[in-house]
């Protein structure tokens, strides 16, 4: 005969009605609460969401003429199906090939120099001890950022006009004058150049600040180990800022072909077309001023998804390599 054993909390032990613990929070529970007590911070940011929703991805939704025939005045989703017809068009068309390796050649020659040398003039102005000095130059390198891509244009075609300023210095030293705008082979290097002068000393703002967050007892343990300064910039400085930097170029890789339309519409002309006409202007000329809407949102849509490719490419290389991403 078998018996059953039961077995039975001591009296003492035994847990009063009502006392069981509270169920843990679900995760739709915790993000009501976060939600009512810090409503005032989530709501400054309703309106960079709309934003982004109105401006960004609704008009994703105009893609879809990509692939159909849109006619002005008509639907904005076009009028016809035609398929992959206009991708084919400008995969087949030599004048959007020019345009590319334009685009690719500007967009690295931008990478190239103008990543690199706010992170160089970021270490130079943290070396600095006078801080007068350190202000002026900071004041002085920022002030091409707040201006006008109109005026930053406007200041480059007069400096480099075959009566400008630089020809008056070539002149001296016995050169003739030289036709920088309408060259097309000078139109890279001004392009570049102007894109330096502009954007180097903003972009030191973001380095300069995190090497504020560089721990100093890093640097007396350097210098206990007899490092000098170079280094101490190389084994401590650059390791300290190798986020900011790893950040700051997956951004840049993924707006590799999105050069500066603003500036080259400003500074090309037909006789630099040849070197200068990149996608963006490529685009306006065909979509803007030939009326071919759907043609230039095929090509549009072809360079937003290289930019995808790129910014994924180099996100997971970062990640595998360094540590360091963005996702």
């Amino acid at each position: 005969m078998s018996t059953t054993t039961k077995s039975a909390s001591p009296p003492g032990l035994q847990k009063p009605p009502g006392a069981d613990p509270p169920p843990p929070p679900t995760a739709r529970s915790g993000w009501r609460r976060t939600l009512r007590r810090d409503w005032q911070l989530y709501s400054l940011a309703v309106l960079p969401l709309l934003f982004f929703l109105v401006f960004r991805y609704l008009p994703m939704i105009g893609n879809v003429i990509a692939f159909r025939r849109f006619e002005p005045g008509g639907s904005i989703f076009g009028e016809q199906w035609v398929g992959l017809r206009y991708v084919e068009m400008f995969l087949s068309d030599p004048t959007f090939w020019q345009v590319f390796r334009n685009t690719l050649w500007l967009g690295g020659l931008t990478l190239v120099f103008c990543f690199p040398i706010p992170i160089v003039l970021a270490l130079l102005l943290n070396e600095v001890r006078r801080r007068s000095l350190k202000r002026f130059v900071q004041s002085v390198s920022y002030l091409p950022h707040f201006l006008s891509i109109v005026i930053v244009a406007g200041i480059t075609m007069q400096m480099l006009a075959t009566e400008g300023p630089v020809n008056h210095v070539l002149g001296w030293f016995g050169h003739d004058p030289i036709r920088f705008i309408q060259e097309p082979e000078w139109f890279r290097t001004i392009y570049v150049g102007s894109e330096i002068w502009q954007t180097a000393g903003w972009g030191t703002i973001l380095y300069l600040a995190a090497l504020t967050t560089i721990d100093e007892d890093l640097y007396e343990a350097a210098r206990i180990d007899g490092a000098n300064r170079w280094q101490q910039t190389w084994h401590v400085t650059l390791p300290g800022i190798r986020p900011t930097m790893i950040t700051l170029l997956i951004l840049n890789v993924g707006t590799f072909l999105a050069v500066g339309f603003e500036k080259v519409l400003l500074l090309y002309n037909p006789l630099t077309y040849p070197t200068a006409d990149v996608i963006p202007t490529y685009l306006y000329r065909t979509g803007v001023e030939s009326s071919s809407f759907s043609y230039a949102a095929a090509i549009g849509l072809f360079e937003a998804i290289i930019g995808l490719v790129l910014i994924t490419s180099a996100n997971t290389l970062s990640r595998r390599t360094v540590g360091t991403s963005l996702w």
